[in-house]
């Protein structure tokens, strides 16, 4: 199987996908991993454009070591920030769908992608480039032929939850929203992936991202996350969820592909 990863910005893969992919390449299965932009206007201890996008390419391509994939590749658009405001010319949020979907499917072609993983419809917690990567992955798999799309999401439901249990609602995620706008519910949910046994490289993955863990307003998600002890971890990062568009192939064989129960 081939598997082709679409995201926003390094650190998402890690965040959203990574023990998946972690799974999917211990398994002997092909991971090409694709970002649209290298994340210039996230937020870091020193933001300088250019510089911050260069840095986190290197991080993004050891976040990729990490978790076993096989190819990476960078679109070259512009971050366009968390509002969609970051003055630049190439923003990620304005492209047109159409001229990025022809870019991935060429990439989706060249590996005869069996499986595109995009995000769910809400963009995960509606950021503009998020929302922009389900838009382009749609139809990049329409022009590919690609038979699987998984939508990477997070169980809204089961999240509230957990933010409630542990009281981290904000200390967490101090800046996201649990509204029914974002993320999806447990019942549009068709995968729920089993990812515990890969936890030692998705937290590789997430340590790469050193920029991601600095600077900002309140916590960061990544630095939040690393510092879980084991069990804590296990608990929050354990399983990946994702929403399925299309067809699962005859002869696609592959444990995590196999309907959430």
């Amino acid at each position: 199987m081939i598997l082709v990863s679409f995201h926003a910005h390094p650190d998402d893969e890690a965040l959203l996908t990574g023990g998946t992919l972690a799974r999917a390449a211990a398994e002997g299965h092909r991971v090409v991993l694709v970002v649209a932009t290298l994340g210039g206007a996230g937020l870091a201890a020193d933001p300088r454009g250019e510089a911050l996008a260069a840095r986190r390419h290197r991080e993004l391509l050891a976040s990729a070591a990490a978790l076993g994939c096989a190819r990476v590749e960078v679109l070259g658009y512009d971050d366009s920030g968390l509002d969609g405001a970051h003055p630049a010319a190439r923003r990620f949020a304005d492209a047109p769908a159409e001229q990025a979907a022809h870019r991935l499917a060429a990439i989706l072609r060249a590996e005869r992608a069996d499986v595109l993983t995009s995000y769910d419809v809400h963009g995960g917690y509606g950021h503009p480039d998020h929302l922009a990567v389900h838009r382009v992955g749609a139809r990049a798999a329409e022009l590919a032929d690609v038979p699987v799309v998984l939508e990477a999401t997070i169980d809204r439901d089961s999240l509230r939850l957990l933010l409630r249990a542990l009281g981290l609602a904000r200390r967490w995620l101090p800046a996201l929203p649990l509204g029914d706008a974002v993320f999806t519910p447990r019942a549009e949910i068709t995968h729920s992936v089993d990812v515990r046994r890969y936890l030692p490289q998705k937290r590789a993955a997430l340590r790469a991202h050193v920029s991601q863990g600095e600077g900002g307003r309140g916590p960061r998600t990544i630095t939040t996350l690393l510092r879980l002890p084991g069990p804590l971890f296990t608990l929050v990062a354990g399983r990946e969820w994702f929403v399925q568009r299309g067809e699962h192939p005859a002869g696609l064989r592959s444990p995590f592909l196999e309907p959430a129960g």
